[in-house]
């Protein structure tokens, strides 16, 4: 546990070490309840007030929260309670978000607050996500001194990450911002359930951005998750047209999103909507927090659901939680050459030349310089 004058100090050589947790520490008692204006919100009768930063439109009375537990009425004024109190900062690799188009090899620093929009019972990071912030151990880190610490690691990237950044969207915002101004670009890993203003506000100071795609099934996100397929698939097409770079993850869990079916209809939209090119990731389950009755997802699942998404013509399809597994690889669709060679997190190999395959020339997408 480290002082923030400690953790400031230290800089660098703390981020580096990639100690759990960097710079954590307990926040004085009344650090949470100075937040600061919400900038997605609407004024009611009573002073009551509507959230407008996600699909689920809270309506607030004063005094009260909305359901993400971060956002307080004050009086008919809306307030964030987590804007430059991270309750997590590290430096990760960036194939661990995962964005494998993205800077291959690079490293990131990676923040979050507590606070999430939605309630999945299969959350590996509940800890956070789904407490209020007075219920975890935070520390002030204004958006200009973390994009200072990214750069002093030479970590060329910041990702949003770990909870939901939807829910710390104004702190999101400001670090891009901050992060620009020393060379530094901003990712973003996320639900995706958020409303169209906010999202395209905040996308032209974003480099990438990750989406969990839970299901593509509206009961599944009614009755695992408390949230709507809808807005996300909407939130896809808006990053999409906007030219941010775009990948998603599907976290295959069994006997619940798993079936080749709606594995096919996925695959489907994404080509059709989104094109062919954007990379998406089918993902090992393991049992954690409220769903540990489930048993991790075989192999053969994965595997099925790769070959089912190629067959249905998405270029590039890979699997996760699987170090080692050839679909960790980036292979190029038109000739078949080896591009990216990949080991869990770490990059074996990369055989790139100016964003284009060695071997036939055709154009890989991505963030690569």
């Amino acid at each position: 546990m480290m002082h923030r004058r400690a953790f400031l100090g230290a800089g660098a050589a703390c981020l580096l070490s990639g100690g759990a947790a960097a710079g954590q520490r307990s926040r004085p008692p009344d650090l949470h309840l100075e937040g600061r204006e919400a900038s997605w919100y609407r004024k009611l009768p009573d002073r009551r007030v509507e959230c407008q930063l996600c699909p689920r439109a809270c309506q607030v009375a004063d005094q009260e929260r909305g359901g993400c537990g971060v956002r307080e009425n004050r009086r008919g004024l809306y307030y964030t309670l987590v804007h430059s109190l991270p309750c997590t900062v590290h430096l990760d690799p960036i194939e661990k978000k995962p964005f494998f188009h993205v800077l291959p090899g690079a490293r990131a620093l990676s923040w979050a607050t507590a606070g999430c929009n939605v309630e999945c019972k299969f959350c590996q990071n509940w800890e956070i996500s789904q407490f209020r912030p007075e219920q975890v151990a935070s520390f002030p880190m204004p958006p200009e001194t973390l994009a200072r610490q990214a750069r002093q690691a030479g970590a060329p990237l910041l990702s949003a990450t770990y909870s939901e950044p939807v829910v710390f969207w104004e702190y999101v915002r400001d670090t891009a911002l901050a992060a620009r101004a020393l060379g530094v670009r901003t990712t973003v890993v996320s639900n995706g359930y958020i409303q169209e203003a906010p999202l395209k506000e905040v996308l032209p100071h974003l480099a990438a951005f990750k989406v969990d795609l839970k299901s593509f099934r509206e009961a599944f996100y009614r009755e695992v998750l408390r949230g709507e397929l809808k807005p996300v698939l909407r939130a896809l097409e808006v990053i999409r047209a906007a030219g941010v770079w775009l990948e998603i993850v599907v976290l295959l869990i069994p006997t619940l999103n798993d079936s080749e079916a709606e594995v096919r209809d996925l695959a489907r939209w994404v080509k059709g909507h989104l094109g062919a090119e954007v990379p998406v990731h089918f993902t090992r389950f393991h049992p954690t927090y409220r769903l540990t009755n489930l048993p991790p997802t075989p192999l053969a699942t994965l595997e099925r659901a790769h070959d089912a998404a190629r067959a249905e013509g998405l270029a590039y399809v890979y699997l996760g939680n699987l170090p080692g597994h050839p679909a960790e690889n980036t292979l190029c669709p038109g000739c078949g050459e080896m591009l990216i060679r990949r080991a869990g997190f770490a990059v074996r190999e990369n055989r790139l030349r100016r964003g284009a395959c060695p071997a036939c020339g055709r154009p890989i997408p991505g963030v690569w310089a």
